[in-house]
C-alpha cells in the first residue's frame, strides 16, 4: 500500500523508490512553514519523493525551488515528481551530497527547508537507504545547521522538524551558527499525549534579541482515532484529498 502514489489535492507523489515515504511530519512542515511574497528562493535539504518542495510551489509564486538529493533512486523519483506536476518549470533536484552542493553553489535562498533524519538511537534495519533516510548519523544536526548557515540570506529562515526531544539542542547548536528560532510549534497526536514534534523556524539576528521574542504555540492534531482538530484541519486542508 505505502508503494501507492500518493494523491493530494493538486498534486500527486509518487514514492515507490523512495526509504522514507510521505508521513504526517512532512505534510506539517509543508503546510507551516512562513512564506511571503519577498521569497524568492527556497532550498529543500534531504527532498525524498520532493512532497516539500511541491506543497511550497503549491503555496507561493516562488520562481527558483530548489532541493538536493543524495540517494540515486530517490532523485529520481523527484525528478519525476517535479516533471509531472503543474509546476515543473520552477521546480529542480540536484543529485549532490549536501557537502557537495555547498561548495558548488554561490548564492543564497531567501527559505531553506528541511525533514532531517533522525530516531538516531534507535535501532538500525539491513535497509541502507532507509537507515539513511532516518538515522541522524547520515546528516548530524551540527553539519546540517553549519550547511544552513552557509546558504541561507542575510534575512532567510530555516524551517525544520524535529523529535521535540531534540529541540534544547538543536537550538544551543544553531546558536553556535548564529541562528535563533523565531517560530515553534510543538505538536502533540492528542490532548493527553506527550508532545511528539517541534516545528521551528530560524533566522540570524542579533544576539542580544530577548528568547520572549520566540512565537510558541502547540498544535493537537487529533481530538480521537480519526477525528481532527480544527487547527490541524486548517493547516492541512489544502493538501489532504479528505480535508
Amino acid at each position: 500500500m505505502s508503494n501507492n502514489p500518493f494523491i493530494f489535492k493538486q498534486f500527486d507523489v509518487n514514492q515507490d523508490r523512495c526509504a522514507m515515504k510521505i508521513g504526517t511530519d512532512a505534510v506539517l512542515l509543508g503546510a507551516w512553514t512562513s512564506l511571503n511574497n519577498k521569497t524568492s528562493s527556497i532550498l529543500d535539504i534531504g527532498a525524498g519523493t520532493g512532497i516539500l518542495s511541491l506543497m511550497l510551489a503549491q503555496r507561493s509564486n516562488t520562481k527558483l525551488i530548489d532541493a538536493i538529493e543524495i540517494d540515486d533512486n530517490a532523485y529520481e523519483q523527484c525528478v519525476n515528481n517535479f516533471e509531472q506536476s503543474q509546476w515543473g518549470d520552477r521546480l529542480f533536484c540536484y543529485h549532490a551530497s549536501l557537502d557537495e552542493f555547498v561548495d558548488e553553489i554561490e548564492g543564497k535562498y531567501d527559505l531553506i527547508i528541511c525533514n532531517p533524519p533522525f530516531y538516531s538511537e534507535d535501532y538500525k534495519t539491513e535497509n541502507t537507504p532507509r537507515d539513511l533516510a532516518r538515522f541522524q548519523d547520515a546528516m548530524p544536526f551540527e553539519h546540517l545547521l553549519e550547511s544552513v548557515s552557509k546558504l541561507l540570506s542575510k534575512t532567510g529562515k530555516f524551517s525544520v522538524i524535529i523529535p521535540f526531544k531534540e529541540e534544547d539542542k538543536f537550538i544551543h547548536l544553531a546558536l553556535t551558527f548564529k541562528m535563533i528560532p523565531i517560530r515553534i510549534c510543538h505538536v502533540k497526536g492528542n490532548l493527553t499525549s506527550e508532545i511528539k514534534r517541534s516545528l521551528i523556524e530560524f533566522s540570524f539576528s542579533k544576539a542580544n534579541k530577548l528568547q520572549n521574542d520566540i512565537k510558541i504555540s502547540e498544535l493537537i492534531i487529533e481530538i480521537e482515532r480519526h477525528k481532527y482538530t480544527q487547527d490541524y484541519i486548517n493547516l492541512v486542508k489544502d493538501f489532504y484529498l479528505k480535508m
